[in-house]
């Protein structure tokens, strides 16, 4: 039987082929700097609560996270800004990380960002992050002047607490990095017979104690989905202490249901397989 014979490799057909790998990771670099990370996509899904009324059926739900304002590009954030408004939402939740800083050299730049975002109906709800406490996570005292600036545009920052708005409860966990997640407190003001979404930074968070008997859906970012992602394989990089919470939708087994979104910003300008994501929910009865 006669093997099967293959080229040679001679050294002209070498540098062809390292040639070849090599502009492949030229441009996938290129890709991943100067594409991705402004690309962002709009991800639709139903978000079915427990107890919803008639009245909140087909209410839509724009949900959007790691805004990273000091280290993100403006314009994309302004352009982001205006495909939420265009989506005309009647709720916008924003799971924290509003800035990258050190300090407080930020806290102004956020509302002149948000200003292009046109006020839902229903209101716009918020959670810090952990970059929203400053250096190290240690620095309270920024994460209360953010709150002051955001509460001047029309954007209510819940830092273990509840709002109630046309009959939906919204309620935000704290930042787990910064030490003062508390989701037994976030929740101790919530009616189990009447809908609700809990808003927290980081997915790592639903794994604490004190989630009592809440049944529903938590919505998270944090992880930029990574960032850079191989396909069909989990992200290689991930600040989280549950791997497994990367992004998307994942069932928790306990009643609870957690979503994480992507992120519009970034810290570090580089983006691969993990687009920037705008998540629009539309209100079902579960």
């Amino acid at each position: 039987m006669t093997g099967r014979r293959f080229p040679q490799l001679t050294r002209r057909r070498f540098f062809a082929l390292a040639g070849g790998t090599v502009a492949c990771g030229v441009g996938a670099g290129a890709y991943a700097h100067w594409v991705e990370p402004h690309w962002a996509a709009i991800v639709r899904r139903d978000l079915p609560l427990p107890g919803l009324s008639g009245a909140l059926a087909g209410k839509v739900l724009v949900h959007i996270s790691d805004l990273h304002v000091g280290s993100t590009d403006p314009d994309h954030l302004t352009a982001c800004l205006r495909t939420v408004s265009a989506l005309r939402p009647d709720i916008v939740a924003i799971t924290g990380d509003f800035m990258t800083c050190d300090g407080r050299e930020q806290a102004d730049r956020v509302p002149e960002v948000l200003s292009h975002l046109a006020p839902p109906p229903l209101g716009c709800f918020a959670v810090p992050g952990n970059h929203d406490y400053g250096s190290r996570w240690h620095r309270p005292d920024v994460a209360d002047l953010l709150s002051a600036r955001l509460a001047g545009c029309g954007v209510e920052l819940l830092r273990n607490g509840v709002k109630e708005v046309a009959g939906l409860q919204v309620a935000g966990v704290d930042d787990l990095w910064a030490g003062r997640s508390r989701p037994a407190s976030a929740l101790a003001g919530l009616d189990p017979a009447r809908p609700a979404v809990v808003l927290c930074h980081n997915p790592d968070a639903v794994d604490q104690a004190g989630w009592g008997g809440f049944r529903g859906w938590v919505l998270a970012g944090h992880t930029h989905g990574g960032q850079c992602k191989p396909p069909l394989f989990r992200p290689p990089i991930l600040n989280l202490r549950n791997p497994r919470y990367a992004a998307g939708a994942y069932d928790l087994g306990d009643g609870r249901w957690l979503y994480v979104n992507r992120g519009l910003g970034y810290v570090q300008k580089v983006r691969f397989n993990a687009r920037p994501e705008i998540t629009l929910f539309r209100l079902v009865p579960a």
